[in-house]
């Protein structure tokens, strides 16, 4: 498979989750790109009840063990005093297993999926303060999924930008 085949791939899978995340009625567009924060992306879409929802997303592709990718999404709580932290995995991996996490060299824990869509499995978790310190002034952040029961594959986000990006969210 080409890199550009990978990416256009990569990045269809992007605006089909954004789409799905982000909105509450109808499937809209995939959202416009407001900005860039190092790797991560402030994407805002307009939603049914005519507000505008924006998220803080990066989309990553390992070519470790065929090419698994992953959709980051950060957006505050529906009560706007919190942040969820979505993650959509590939299809064929291990949903009993969770997604784990690592932060630097810190084991954080693991998620666990909450539902599975055409487009890959949700993990979803409200992001608490320490998480939240350790986004903001981590480096990398490896994500986990597990293939198979014996085996996990770690795929790295770089935190850079996360600070910026979420302090820019409305």
């Amino acid at each position: 498979m080409t890199l550009l085949r990978r990416t256009r791939q990569a990045w269809i899978a992007l605006a089909v989750a954004v789409s799905a995340f982000l909105s509450a009625g109808p499937a809209p567009a995939q959202g416009v790109v407001r900005s860039s924060y190092g790797d991560w992306q402030l994407r805002c879409e307009p939603s049914p009840g005519g507000r505008e929802q924006c998220a803080l997303v990066q989309n990553v592709v390992t070519e470790e063990k065929g090419n698994l990718g992953l959709v980051v999404i950060v957006v505050r709580t529906a009560d706007g005093n919190g942040w969820l932290l979505r993650v959509v995995a590939p299809l064929n991996i291990l949903l009993p297993a969770g997604l784990g996490l690592r932060i630097d060299r810190a084991e954080i824990g693991r998620a666990g999926f909450v539902r599975c869509l055409a487009t890959g499995c949700v993990a979803e978790v409200v992001m608490d303060g320490q998480l939240l310190a350790q986004f903001r002034s981590g480096a990398t952040a490896t994500f986990v999924v597990f293939p198979t029961p014996d085996e996990g594959v770690g795929i790295p986000i770089a935190l850079s930008g996360f600070a910026a990006g979420l302090a820019a969210l409305p």
